[in-house]
């Protein structure tokens, strides 16, 4: 008895790490950046500031894992109000009737040592395809109060047109604005810490 009580406390340590835990993305340290081309020649840059969602991550089948992220549309800043603007109306994402994109993921795998790809259902503009994101990861981190914290970098590119984002005028060196878009995601997180139960 003394024995099979000894070997079931050895196994506490490894169920805790077996046990998933709840990772709460950090707005306020958080972005979801883009980039598109600009009437062919260069490269125009804005980012969505407000980002939300969840990482529930399974540390002993990391396959296991998930992420929902929302991201606040009308927090789009190109650093030009006019083209912000323009972007928010219905020519592009019209943020009226659209204003959130969303992901969820559908599923997770390795990618090489510290990789992941991220499988999932992105809705943008009313429109849900699938997208898969190469994913990298930070170890964890103390931060300043004592909490745990880590982060990813997430990117993918997405044809802006599968998502109904049409608008496009030509000019002589071609289309003014890009068809292909990339998406990059930098997130910080923070890990829920588990519930005590109340007296």
């Amino acid at each position: 008895m003394k024995k099979l009580l000894t070997a079931a406390l050895a196994l506490v340590p490894a169920l805790a790490l077996a046990a998933p835990s709840t990772w709460t993305i950090e707005p306020s340290h958080s972005s979801a950046g883009f980039a598109v081309k600009h009437l062919v020649i260069s490269t125009v840059r804005g980012a969505f500031t407000k980002v939300s969602g969840a990482v529930v991550l399974d540390e002993a089948n990391v396959t296991r894992s998930t992420v929902e992220a929302a991201i606040d549309v009308n927090s789009i800043d190109t650093r030009v109000p006019d083209r912000d603007t323009h972007l928010k109306s219905p020519d592009f994402f019209d943020v009226a009737k659209y204003p959130t994109i969303t992901f969820r993921s559908t599923k997770v795998a390795k990618a090489g040592k510290d990789g992941l790809k991220v499988t999932g259902d992105l809705t943008m503009h009313g429109v849900t395809r699938p997208v898969t994101l190469d994913v990298t990861a930070s170890p964890e981190v103390k931060g300043l109060y004592g909490e745990t914290r880590r982060g990813y970098t997430a990117t993918t590119r997405v044809d802006r047109k599968d998502f109904g984002l049409v608008w496009n005028k030509m000019v002589e060196a071609g289309p003014a604005v890009g068809d292909q878009v990339t998406i990059t995601l930098d997130l910080e997180v923070v890990k829920d810490q588990p519930k005590t139960a109340s007296k």
